[in-house]
């Protein structure tokens, strides 16, 4: 990461926008809270509320790189983004068409005193975050500070003895798994009081630690910007770290006592298998992919799925997986008098995906690559009245990862277009959109038909749609 005054005009412009949108952010953020306390107070019922503030889900986050992202899923598919590339989208930095992430550089400095950044489960830097917690009728003292170690899955049992509720043992007739977290109640009214969530384990993509009584030992096995060529797991090298004596872990004490720091890895290893966290698995952007990753998903190898309008909000590891394949997509649907709008079958959003939809009466297909490149097929006529049957064949290339290839649009058995797809996305179309039957319920893979589902829902009737692996 070059220091400041080591960056070029271009780069000094594009990172000083990055961190003029996150200070945008922060500050809706701040008076969006703001707002939230104002209708508590309004209600007459800021006394009796437990307010939980944390500030943050994590560290900074640093997968931006070194330059930052226009489209966080281009990280997850290993695409890379440059200074050249993002000058001409400064503008829009920040806006609803992006999905952008700071430079590293931003992510590190926001993240001090501690070194590290999200990702990074082995320093305070990726997971420590400052938490309020205003309870004026459960706690005496006010503006007190606490020292005490807690984790966020103390939050629950926390906001559970407040209320004086039960830990729920079953629900819906399920057994639950005991909750592991340690309620922070015991602090709420004595500072000094004995800390009681002693242990814990950490880990995220290789980078693992262990905090017990004070002592904190850790090992930085990969970095946020790293996705491939890593090193070992065994040959990891191990700190330890006094945090009671050491806030920011700068003293690394693990050559002064090498004992216990073999008793702290031990330890991390026993908590390892007791929490589920074995086997570790240092892969970050395959993981997104159960087929790459090697894990099965839902649908259990199956290669063809029969959809119905009405399906929606199926998220990407409960959906077919079309990705580095050829596959085809049929639709049984029926054209009202006046003609018919909208989608038949969508999978991701605006940052990347797929859809078959008609436009203007037309059947058309868009690939959508990561939002940087839009690959359209259009059919150059109108759907009659009545029944058809739409058919979109995709024809992968194949050869590895993230290819091309060429989609062919039927109506009727009859080839009525078709085009090439240059680049497709290897790994993940979003982590958050999903497919849809009949509408496109977030934001709009393909451009010109519409937003949201009020907009991209499908005026005519889908019978049913058929999705097959081919």
């Amino acid at each position: 990461i070059k220091d400041w005054n080591k960056l070029s005009a271009d780069e000094k412009r594009l990172f000083a926008r990055q961190a003029e949108v996150f200070a945008g952010f922060m500050e809706m953020t701040d008076f969006e809270v703001g707002r939230l306390m104002a209708a508590i107070e309004e209600i007459g019922e800021m006394d009796n509320t437990m307010v939980i503030f944390i500030a943050g889900d994590n560290g900074t986050s640093a997968e931006g790189g070194m330059v930052g992202m226009y489209n966080e899923m281009t990280y997850f598919n290993g695409v890379e983004e440059k200074v050249e590339d993002l000058l001409p989208l400064i503008d829009n930095w920040g806006l609803e068409n992006t999905f952008p992430h700071m430079a590293a550089g931003w992510a590190v400095a926001f993240d001090a005193p501690f070194t590290w950044t999200k990702q990074v489960a082995s320093d305070f830097g990726g997971t420590r975050n400052g938490l309020i917690i205003r309870y004026p009728e459960g706690i005496t003292e006010k503006n007190g500070i606490r020292t005490q170690f807690s984790h966020a899955i103390d939050i629950a049992p926390t906001v559970l003895e407040a209320a004086g509720l039960p830990e729920p043992k079953v629900v819906n007739g399920v057994p639950q798994t005991p909750i592991e977290g340690t309620s922070m109640v015991y602090s709420f009214n004595n500072a000094k009081a004995a800390e009681r969530h002693t242990i814990q384990y950490f880990e995220m993509f290789g980078n693992r630690a262990i905090y017990n009584n004070g002592w904190f030992a850790r090992t930085i096995h990969r970095f946020p910007w790293v996705t491939d060529k890593l090193t070992p797991l065994e040959t990891d090298v191990w700190d330890l770290y006094n945090v009671k004596d050491d806030f920011s872990l700068t003293n690394n004490l693990a050559s002064k006592y090498p004992e216990k720091l073999a008793e702290m890895q031990s330890l991390f290893m026993a908590e390892a298998e007791k929490y589920h966290v074995l086997p570790i698995d240092d892969r970050t952007i395959e993981r997104t992919n159960p087929e790459l990753a090697g894990r099965p998903d839902l649908l259990g190898g199956r290669n063809s799925l029969m959809l119905y309008e009405g399906m929606e909000g199926m998220m990407e590891n409960t959906f077919i997986n079309t990705k580095n394949k050829s596959y085809s997509v049929t639709a049984d649907i029926e054209v009202p008098e006046g003609g018919a709008k909208g989608v038949i079958l969508t999978q991701g959003g605006r940052f990347g995906g797929w859809s078959v939809y008609l436009k203007e009466g037309k059947p058309e297909f868009t690939y959508n690559f990561l939002g940087l490149e839009r690959y359209v097929i259009s059919s150059p006529d109108v759907l009659p009245k009545g029944k058809s049957t739409v058919k979109l064949d995709f024809l992968y290339d194949g050869g590895g990862y993230g290819k091309g290839g060429k989609a062919v649009i039927y109506v009727d058995g009859n080839a009525v277009a078709e085009g090439r797809v240059e680049k497709t996305q290897p790994n993940i179309f979003s982590a958050d959109e999903t497919a849809d039957v009949g509408l496109d319920n977030q934001t709009p893979v393909a451009e010109g038909i519409g937003y949201g589902p009020a907009e991209t829902k499908f005026t005519g009737k889908i019978n049913k749609v058929f999705i097959e692996l081919e």
